[in-house]
């Protein structure tokens, strides 16, 4: 049977690389996919990282941008289900991207959004979520406890060190793009977890990283998505 893989997006502002990087191995495996939104309509993704935050600069690279235009072309980005209509049990994992921008905020935010992740995590599935797509992970409760339902579990997610750098260094020119939430992604996250030695770094920022707890796959950014991806693959596989 074929595995069947659900990508929620928000509506506006996800970023680029972190979608169509895991979209185009799904699809390169042989996996199905499916988009939903909060509405059904058709997710857009952040612009400035189509042409790049500063100068050119800090957007996807070129790969990225293939693979995303390509994707936004396809039936299953064109045709999305609306999150309210989504059952997990038509579905083998769960994929939840990120992205710093405003527009990510409803998305962050989203009671229908944490019932969709509640579902996954009832059935033990794959819930897979890369930069803050883990903060909307961790800030869904598990029913019977309340608690995070990341707490017990090992994850990783955007950096504070990472987001700083990018905030202080693009201030001058995009003023609070990258910082979605007064708290870090990496805080905030490390709150809902049982223990903050939970929450691991990886090796350095530079070098890509992704870890697999259980049925949870986490990363970091963007530049985790290759490798992120393999371990969505692998873990359906």
């Amino acid at each position: 049977m074929t595995r069947h893989v659900l990508i929620c997006l928000p509506d506006r502002d996800f970023d680029p690389t972190e979608v169509a990087t895991p979209w185009h191995r799904l699809r390169e495996a042989g996996f199905r996919v499916t988009f939903a939104t909060e509405q059904a309509a058709v997710a857009a993704a952040d612009p400035l990282l189509l042409t790049g935050v500063v100068f050119g600069k800090l957007g996807a690279q070129a790969d990225a941008l293939e693979r995303y235009h390509r994707m936004i072309q396809s039936a299953e980005y064109l045709h999305p289900q609306r999150w309210r209509d989504v059952a997990a049990t038509e579905f083998d994992a769960l994929m939840l991207p990120g992205g710093h921008a405003q527009g990510m905020r409803p998305y962050l935010e989203s009671l229908d959004l944490r019932t969709i992740i509640q579902q996954f995590f009832a059935s033990a599935k794959i819930v897979a979520a890369i930069c803050h797509g883990v903060l909307a992970v961790a800030r869904t409760p598990t029913p019977a406890t309340g608690v995070s339902v990341l707490h017990g579990y090992k994850v990783t997610a955007l950096l504070t060190v990472l987001e700083r750098a990018a905030y202080y260094s693009t201030f001058w020119k995009v003023g609070k793009y990258y910082r979605t939430y007064p708290a870090y992604v990496q805080q905030e996250v490390t709150r809902n977890l049982a223990n903050k030695k939970d929450f691991i770094a990886g090796d350095a920022p530079w070098k890509a990283f992704a870890l697999r707890d259980r049925n949870v796959i986490t990363a970091r950014y963007p530049k985790d998505a290759e490798l992120f991806a393999a371990e969505i693959v692998a873990a359906l596989a």
